[in-house]
């Protein structure tokens, strides 16, 4: 079985129905999964959830998007100094007061974790599990740094077994490991990739064979149209140029999502 697992839309609408066309051109549409984090940072939430229902995409929550549906204090995002702090809250709010309270509800009805057995669970095989940051909170930040015990730990917590995947978002950072016979997934992000290319990212899953084969995909989209957006909302302008130039612009916004 083939499927495709995009993260981290950001309620970048454009860049969403890019992907979601590229993947349904692949044959893939009807085995499309979403790691979370729908929605801030860009103007397009409503959008981003409506595209999302209309595409019958599945998928589970993110820290933004769990925190936006129960109006929590801010979003569980990661920072490196007071500004970022200031940037990140300043889009939450917006976030909160731009948001439909019927796309509310769509956010608050997300699972915190879905297990697929793309084989069949009439038989053994491998399972992919999806969640958003770990298998214990959506908060944290699973980075291709952490060590392989930390790995491991996260494996035992999800109760993974050598031949299954976990698949994960949340750091916007694409990367695929194997320790002790499973294996690990970071499907990057959709609307605000961090790694310094600005095309939307995603990643595709073939489980047929012995071990899962992974393939990064990535796509242009009109990064100009998203950004206008921006600059016509109330966000900051800074987004825009975040998105420019994928996580890396010359001020200093490096605010974790």
């Amino acid at each position: 079985m083939r499927l495709a697992v995009i993260a981290d839309v950001h309620a970048n609408a454009y860049a969403l129905s890019t992907v979601l066309e590229d993947i349904v051109s692949r044959g893939l549409g009807d085995h499309v999964y979403h790691l979370g984090d729908l929605v801030g940072y860009a103007p397009y939430p409503d959008e981003t959830v409506d595209l999302i229902r209309s595409f019958k995409v599945q998928g589970i929550a993110g820290n933004y998007d769990s925190t936006v549906a129960t109006t929590y204090d801010h979003c569980g995002c990661q920072y490196e100094d007071p500004e970022q702090a200031r940037l990140s809250h300043e889009s939450y709010q917006w976030t909160l007061r731009h948001t439909r309270d019927s796309t509310k509800r769509q956010l608050s009805a997300l699972p915190f974790r879905m297990d697929l057995r793309p084989g069949g669970g009439h038989k053994a095989g491998p399972t992919v599990i999806l969640v958003h940051g770990t298998p214990t909170l959506n908060t944290v930040y699973w980075h291709k740094q952490r060590p392989d015990r930390f790995c491991m730990k996260m494996a035992a917590v999800a109760g993974a077994r050598p031949g299954d995947l976990i698949a994960f978002g949340h750091t916007h950072l694409p990367w695929y490991r194997e320790v002790d016979g499973v294996h690990y997934l970071n499907a990057g992000s959709v609307g605000r990739p961090k790694d310094g290319d600005w095309r939307a990212g995603y990643a595709i899953v073939d489980m047929a064979g012995d071990r899962p084969e992974i393939e990064f995909v990535r796509c242009e989209y009109d990064v100009d149209a998203v950004c206008d957006g921006i600059r016509k909302s109330t966000l900051p302008d800074l987004f825009a140029e975040y998105l420019r130039t994928g996580g890396k612009p010359a001020s200093p916004d490096k605010a974790m999502a």
